[in-house]
Parts: structure tokens; sequence; C-alpha cells
């Protein structure tokens, strides 16, 4: 499956292969990072999503959950 080169929003320059495939993307170091939180975010709010209906724990409880797992 081949990308139109005009779809990377955050691209400076492609790498293509032989066939002239986009197979690697150049990034400016500024877009990685926002790319990068913007998946960190996405992450925190899948896990916030996954456990919206869970009863909180209190510290202690949860530090007793943790004890349980160091092992």
């Amino acid at each position: 499956m081949s990308i139109p080169a005009q779809d990377y929003p955050f691209a400076k320059e492609f790498i293509t292969d032989a066939e002239g495939c986009i197979c690697k993307v150049v990034l400016e170091l500024d877009a990685y990072q926002k790319l990068l939180e913007a998946l960190e975010d996405e992450g925190l709010y899948l896990a916030m999503q996954e456990v919206q209906n869970e009863t909180p724990l209190s510290l202690a409880e949860a530090l007793l959950e943790l004890d349980k797992h160091e092992d």
C-alpha cells in the first residue's frame, strides 16, 4: 500500500525504495516531538477510558496493590 506524499503533513523528506514507494519519512525534530506527544495523549486517553467505570483506590489500597505486583 502506497500513501501519497501529500498525505504526510509533517514530512520534510521521503526515502523511497527501488520501486519508488515511500519506505521512510524524515521529520523536523519539533514535528517528531509533537507526534510523540499526540501518541502519548492518545494512550493516556485510552487508559482513562478503560478504567472510567472502576472505583478509585485509596492511597493505602493502591500501595498494597503495587506491593502485590512487585514480584
